[in-house]
C-alpha cells in the first residue's frame, strides 16, 4: 500500500519515503526474525537493535557507512528535517516488542502505537511537505489507524509469535478468546468495536489532507482508502481473521489510486454486512 501511495508522489519525496520506509522496516525486521524473542536471545535481539538506532543517529551526525538503507534513511531525514527526537521514540516501542507481548488497556496498547506507529506519520509529514501544523494530529491518526488496522488482520500471525495486540480488558468484557482462534459471537463483538475504533482514527485521519500539497495529498489519500478497505474485508469475513490475512487486491489498488488521481477526493473505505460477497478482492501478494 505504501508503494502504491508512494507512486503518486514526484520522485524527490519518492525516494525519501522508500528511505524512512527501508529503516523502519529494518529495525522491524530485527524484532520479528525468527526466534528473536526467545527467552535466550533477546539480549542479543536488544544490542542489534540498539547497535542499529545508535550507527544510525551516527550517519546522520556525519559518519561514513557503506550500509545502503542507512545512507539514504539518514540523508532523508536530514533533507526533510524530521526530528532526532522521533526516531528514538521509534526504537524505543520496536525494544517494547522484545518484552512486551500483551497490553491490559487500550490506553497501554495506545502507548506502544504512539512509538511504534503515530511516529510514522510524525516522520512523513515533512517528507510531504505539509503546509500547516494543523497537519500533526491527524498524522499521528494515520499512523495509528493503519497499525491498528494490522493488528485487526494480523491476530493469527502475531499469536504465533505469542503477541496479542488488543487490549485485554477488552477482550474479557466481551469473553472474546483470541487463542481460541475460531469466531464466536463474543469475537464479533469484540471485532465490530475495535473495526468502529478503527474507522473513527481513518476518518480523523482526513482532516489533514487539505494540509498536503495536491501530489502529497492523492499519495496520503491513496493509501488511507486502501488501507481502510481491509476492514471491509474484514468484515465481510464475518471478522475471521485466523484462517485467512486478508489483502487488497493489486488491481482493486490500482483503480483506487486511479479513482484518487481523476477525482481528487479520498474517504475511507464505508462499513459492509458481515459475510458481504460485494468487497471481495482477488488474492494478491504484499501489501
Amino acid at each position: 500500500t505504501y508503494y502504491w501511495g508512494a507512486r503518486l508522489l514526484p520522485e524527490e519525496r519518492r525516494r525519501q519515503v522508500h528511505a524512512v520506509y527501508a529503516l523502519c522496516r529494518t529495525a522491524d525486521d530485527v524484532v520479528d526474525s525468527p526466534g528473536a524473542t526467545s527467552p535466550g536471545r533477546v539480549a542479543g535481539t536488544a544490542q542489534r537493535l540498539t547497535a542499529l538506532e545508535q550507527r544510525f543517529e551516527e550517519v546522520r551526525a556525519g559518519a561514513p557507512t557503506d550500509d545502503p538503507v542507512l545512507a539514504v534513511a539518514a540523508d532523508a531525514a536530514e533533507r526533510a528535517g524530521i526530528a532526532p527526537s522521533v526516531f528514538r521514540r521509534f526504537f524505543g516501542a520496536m525494544r517494547q516488542d522484545l518484552t512486551t507481548t500483551r497490553y491490559e488497556t487500550w490506553d497501554d496498547l495506545l502507548g506502544y502505537m504512539d512509538g511504534s506507529a503515530a511516529t510514522i506519520g510524525e516522520m512523513m509529514l515533512p517528507v510531504l511537505g505539509a503546509t500547516s501544523p494543523h497537519a500533526l494530529g491527524p498524522a499521528r491518526s494515520l499512523g495509528l489507524a493503519f497499525q491498528l488496522t494490522n493488528f485487526l488482520r494480523d491476530v493469527g500471525e502475531d499469536l504465533e509469535r505469542g503477541r496479542v495486540y488488543l487490549p485485554a480488558d477488552e477482550l474479557a468484557a466481551h469473553g472474546a478468546d483470541p487463542w481460541l482462534r475460531r469466531v464466536t459471537p463474543q469475537w464479533r463483538a469484540f471485532m465490530a468495536e475495535q473495526i468502529a475504533r478503527n474507522r473513527a482514527l481513518f476518518h480523523d485521519a482526513e482532516a489533514g489532507l487539505p494540509h498536503l500539497p495536491a501530489s502529497s495529498r492523492r499519495c496520503v489519500g491513496a493509501a488511507l482508502a486502501m488501507y481502510s478497505r481491509i476492514l471491509c474485508l474484514i468484515e465481510a469475513a464475518d471478522y475471521d481473521v485466523f484462517s485467512t490475512r486478508h489483502r487488497v487486491s493489486a488491481a482493486r489498488k490500482s483503480a483506487i489510486a486511479g479513482a484518487v488521481v481523476v477525482t481528487g477526493r479520498a474517504r475511507t473505505a464505508a462499513p459492509v454486512a458481515p459475510s458481504s460477497s460485494a468487497v471481495a478482492d482477488e488474492p494478491a501478494r504484499g501489501e
